[in-house]
C-alpha cells in the first residue's frame, strides 16, 4: 500500500479521453459505519482535503477492510510520504521545463473561456499566501513554480498571438471562479484543484510542473486567488 505507484490516470487517445480510474476516498469515513467513522468530525470538514486520500480501487478495498491496520494516523503518514514523492519528482523536473510542454498546457487551457468577473490587483505572493491561507506545504510549490515564471511570460511574449496572455489568464479566472462558487472550494483545496486544472490531470510530471510554472505566474500577477 505505501509502495503502491500504479497509473491512476490513463492518457487519451486519438479516439477517447483520458480514464481516471483513481477512487477518492475518506480518511476518518464519511458515513456511520464506514471505515474510520468518527461522529465527532464536523459534516462540513469530511469532504475536505485533508481528509481524502487519492488510492487505486485495490488499495481503496485493503484500507477499508483492514481499518485497524490502516488507523486515521497511518493514512495521514502514507498521504504525507506520497505528497513528498509527487513533490520531488515535479522539483526535479521543473528545471527541465521546455516551452514544448508550457504549449501542450497553454493549448488547453485558452480553448473556449470567457470573460472574468473579478479584478485582481498585484501584491507580495507571501501577503497573498497569508491571506488566502494556504498552508506551509502549497508555499512550497509555489516557492518551486516561481523558478519557471520568467519562462512562462517569455514564452507568453514571443507569441505571434497579442491576445494570448489575455486568453490564458481569463482561462484560469474563469475556472477559479468556478471553484469557488460552483464548488466552494478555498485554500489548499482552490489551489490544488487549480493546479490539475493547470496539468490537465497529467502523469507526466514535465507537464505537472509545466501547469505549476503556468499556475504560479498567474498567482504572482494576482489573476488568481483573492488580493
Amino acid at each position: 500500500m505505501p509502495d503502491c505507484r500504479k497509473v491512476l490516470v490513463v492518457a487519451k487517445t486519438e479516439k477517447d479521453r483520458e480514464s481516471f480510474v483513481a477512487v477518492m476516498a475518506h480518511i476518518k469515513g464519511e458515513n456511520s459505519g464506514s471505515a474510520r467513522y468518527d461522529a465527532s468530525m464536523p459534516e462540513k470538514d469530511r469532504n475536505l482535503y485533508d481528509n481524502l486520500i487519492l488510492v487505486c480501487p485495490g488499495c481503496h478495498k485493503i484500507i477499508d477492510d483492514q481499518p485497524n491496520t490502516y488507523t486515521v494516523e497511518k493514512l495521514h503518514e502514507i498521504k504525507s510520504q506520497h505528497e513528498k514523492w509527487h513533490l520531488d519528482s515535479t522539483e526535479k523536473e521543473i528545471i527541465n521545463i521546455t516551452f514544448a510542454e508550457l504549449k501542450v498546457v497553454t493549448n488547453f487551457l485558452i480553448s473556449g473561456q470567457v470573460e472574468p468577473s473579478i479584478s485582481y490587483e498585484v501584491i507580495p505572493p507571501k501577503e497573498k499566501i497569508k491571506k488566502n491561507e494556504l498552508s506551509a506545504s502549497v508555499e512550497q510549490l509555489i516557492t518551486m513554480g516561481m523558478t519557471q515564471v520568467k519562462q512562462v511570460g517569455s514564452y507568453i511574449s514571443k507569441s505571434p498571438d497579442i491576445e494570448f496572455g489575455d486568453r490564458l489568464s481569463k482561462g484560469f479566472v474563469t475556472e477559479y471562479e468556478r471553484l469557488k462558487t460552483e464548488e466552494k472550494l478555498k485554500g489548499d483545496d482552490l489551489f490544488n484543484a487549480l493546479l490539475d486544472f493547470a496539468s490537465v490531470k497529467s502523469n507526466d510530471f514535465k507537464e505537472k510542473a509545466a501547469g505549476l510554472a503556468v499556475l504560479v505566474y498567474l498567482f504572482e500577477k494576482c489573476e488568481v486567488f483573492e488580493k
